[in-house]
């Protein structure tokens, strides 16, 4: 069942089983709160479950990309299109948040990005790959991410 991400009110909803749960419901609270006050988009998740494309669609750049498997658990997904940009995104029982936006238009911005919840460790499967930057988030803590650009079509 979707559920709309509330911003004001951080709700772990969905994200229970995490160990570090208040930490990924702020990081995905932080989300809501950029596509709405950028775009005016609400946005929503699925348990991962219900919309098994959009992970597929995510599993499938990655592997395709970077020959990456998350091992972690996937808890919720998010797929829409706003302002010429499809944007996917997976959140993990680990923390982990990645995203995908790929511009429809061509020659359009395409990247994939991680987004670490405070408290958890880098994933392995990322540690050798990727450097993280932090940013500091009033929902989320401290906020570790990194990208790469997607240079197929998908």
């Amino acid at each position: 069942m979707p559920y709309t991400v509330d911003f004001k009110n951080v709700s772990t909803v969905g994200l229970e089983s995490s160990p570090v749960a208040e930490a990924l419901a702020g990081l995905r609270a932080n989300e809501a709160r950029y596509y709405k006050n950028k775009y005016g988009h609400d946005f929503t998740v699925t348990p991962a479950e219900e919309d098994p494309q959009t992970l597929e669609y995510i599993n499938n750049i990655l592997s395709s990309e970077r020959n990456l498997v998350i091992a972690s658990k996937p808890l919720e997904v998010s797929s829409f299109e706003v302002d010429g940009l499809r944007m996917a995104y997976v959140f993990y029982e680990s923390g982990l948040s990645i995203n995908v936006m790929y511009g429809l238009d061509e020659g359009g911005k395409r990247a994939v990005g991680f987004k670490l919840s405070d408290g958890m460790e880098v994933p392995e499967e990322l540690a050798s790959s990727f450097k993280f930057a932090r940013q500091k988030s009033k929902l989320a803590g401290t906020i570790r991410g990194s990208y790469f650009v997607i240079k197929g079509e998908y």
